[in-house]
């Protein structure tokens, strides 16, 4: 089973090519304005360093949000339009969950957050003592001092914080949790594609891949663009 998966939901994306359970090659880079331009030429090298061909995938999979609104659409579209041409399935992940994939067996929970900008941010909680994390708190968005209020009532114990959104508002998680708040270094802070292409196997092994025109983005949120046409909605009816 080679899977090949794609991050690009964050300002760090990624790209794996997976044989079964084992990364055989990945790529991280930054992301940028020029992202959709480069995905493609990324892949062709990855695969070219593997010894495969596009037609050797198995399976395609992408982080589906929450993130970056053109990120996501990036990813989602690069493997949609694969996995069309190749006539295989599909698989979406949480951009969250790819992060708390950096913690296998792990005895704390781990709360993924994600910097989501108008002091917002993305957030779950998972339980990671098994190889893949199940969700305690489902992906959300909101502040962060509303969301550690709810997370303060879900876990009494220690939790682990990851993500960039840790990074950011690390000093109002410590002042909520104190000492209960435990942050991850530095290289567990960014989520993996490697990661990915293992919950998209077990997505395999439990039927639960897609047809590419189901494989949609999750974004919890309005965008740029539809906030400003909800603003200009409300500016007219004012009048």
């Amino acid at each position: 089973m080679n899977i090949l998966s794609i991050d690009s939901s964050t300002n760090l994306a990624s790209i794996a090519i997976a044989a079964d359970d084992t990364i055989v090659a990945e790529s991280l880079f930054r992301s940028d304005k020029a992202l959709s331009a480069r995905v493609l030429p990324e892949i062709e090298h990855m695969l070219a360093a593997t010894g495969l061909t596009v037609n050797a995938i198995d399976l395609f999979a992408c982080a589906v949000g929450p993130g970056s609104f053109t990120g996501v659409r990036a990813g989602v579209a690069t493997i949609q339009g694969l996995a069309l041409t190749t006539g295989k399935p599909c698989f979406g992940f949480s951009t969250l969950a790819l992060v708390a994939m950096n913690f296998p067996l792990a005895s704390l929970p781990v709360c993924p957050l994600l910097d989501a900008r108008k002091n917002e941010v993305y957030a779950a909680l998972y339980d990671c003592s098994s190889p893949l994390p199940s969700a305690i708190m489902a992906d959300c968005v909101m502040g962060p001092e509303a969301f550690l209020d709810q997370l303060s009532a879900a876990t009494q114990g220690p939790v682990i914080f990851a993500g960039d959104g840790a990074v950011r508002y690390r000093e109002v998680i410590a002042a909520h949790l104190g000492e209960r708040a435990r942050f991850a270094s530095t290289r567990h802070n960014v989520g993996h594609a490697g990661n990915g292409a293992l919950l998209a196997l077990h997505a395999w092994h439990n039927n639960a891949t897609l047809e590419p025109a189901r494989l949609l983005p999750v974004y919890l949120r309005p965008s740029e663009a539809e906030y400003a046409k909800l603003d200009r909605q409300k500016a007219l009816s004012a009048k």
